[in-house]
């Protein structure tokens, strides 16, 4: 599709692989919105215009925006295990919807929104869907509430103000180029570093490939429909699953023992009540742990068959994001001799 794209939030995991795939795919005006702040690692060397500035920065944002033809939403507060969640809601809500203000008299063709597998509901039996209402928002804390919001205000600004979004429920993603990591990439990081005793017994969730998740992105903007929400997921797998590809393929053992998600749930009270006392935050809170086995296996055959979405088994980028972890730990290994 000939015209200026946008990428607000290219440093990040998805919003790299959004980038790299705009420019293989022969796109050749390509911007993004980054803070001086950030990280290049994942877009260097790319040809592309870099716009700097965030998403409450109005006047960075009209002139990134100018002209382009689709803006590729790609920012996310993913910390639910924050004490203080007004940090991760100023980003998830009051960020986006200053972004929205703007995005509205942009005159865009489409406005594709990075939403989250999260705003869908639990279904009572079979397969959860996009069209499963939300029905948790009492179990799923700040976080959860934060992107409900979120995609609600996206759908909302297309119905009521016309801007063309789609809005793309993303699932865990894995694959090479997780310089943070996110949180469920560490856990594999640290799985083929062969640093982790054990896995959560309990902990599925949906994944899919980060490759397949920006190619599902680029299709939203070439054939999704304005309003629509999709599923952006391939398959419901174990974490235990996950720690046994992704070990394999780097030759490492995987975690023998099996904790009880219950008993991790157990140790999140502890772990909270003692974070509090310190006054820092943890990851290890039994909100957290919650969101690791609350959610449904999920339907994605409507990015199949609206898209033309075919991901690819996420066991393969699985194996990608094994090797790419123990590349970086041995070339950072090597740098320290």
């Amino acid at each position: 599709m000939a015209g200026t794209k946008l990428v607000i939030g290219a440093s990040g995991f998805l919003g790299s692989h959004v980038t790299k795939q705009l420019i293989a795919a022969g796109e050749d005006d390509v911007r993004v919105l980054i803070r001086t702040t950030s990280s290049t690692r994942g877009i260097d060397g790319l040809p592309v215009q870099v716009h700097y500035g965030d998403i409450f920065d109005t006047g960075a944002l009209r002139a990134a925006m100018a002209g382009c033809d689709v803006v590729y939403y790609c920012v996310v507060d993913a910390r639910p295990w924050l004490r203080d969640p007004a940090p991760m809601w100023r980003t998830n809500v009051d960020g986006l919807r200053n972004v929205l203000d703007v995005a509205v008299g942009a005159g865009l063709h489409r406005f594709v929104f990075t939403s989250s597998i999260g705003t869908i509901g639990l279904a009572a039996d079979g397969l959860a869907d996009e069209d499963t209402a939300h029905n948790w928002l009492d179990k799923g804390g700040a976080y959860i509430r934060s992107r409900v919001e979120a995609e609600q205000m996206v759908l909302r600004y297309s119905a009521e103000k016309g801007l063309p979004a789609v809005a793309m429920c993303v699932a865990n993603t894995y694959g090479p180029g997780d310089f943070l990591p996110t949180p469920h990439g560490g856990m594999l990081a640290a799985a083929v570093a062969g640093r982790l005793p054990f896995y959560i017994d309990g902990y599925d969730a949906e994944v899919v490939g980060i490759e397949d998740a920006a190619r599902a992105m680029i299709l939203a903007a070439e054939r999704g429909r304005t309003g629509e929400r999709y599923i952006v997921s391939e398959r419901f797998m174990s974490t235990r699953e996950i720690h046994e590809i992704g070990c394999a393929a780097v030759g490492v053992a995987p975690p023998k023992f099996g904790v009880p998600i219950r008993v991790m749930s157990a140790a999140g009270y502890l772990s909270e009540g003692v974070a509090r006392l310190r006054g820092k935050d943890t990851m290890l809170t039994p909100l957290n742990i919650r969101l690791m086995h609350i959610m449904s296996p999920m339907d994605h055959s409507k990015a199949v068959r609206e898209l033309d979405w075919h991901p690819q088994p996420t066991s393969e980028a699985i194996v990608a994001a094994a090797h790419f972890f123990r590349d970086r730990r041995q070339r950072a290994a090597q740098g320290a001799r």
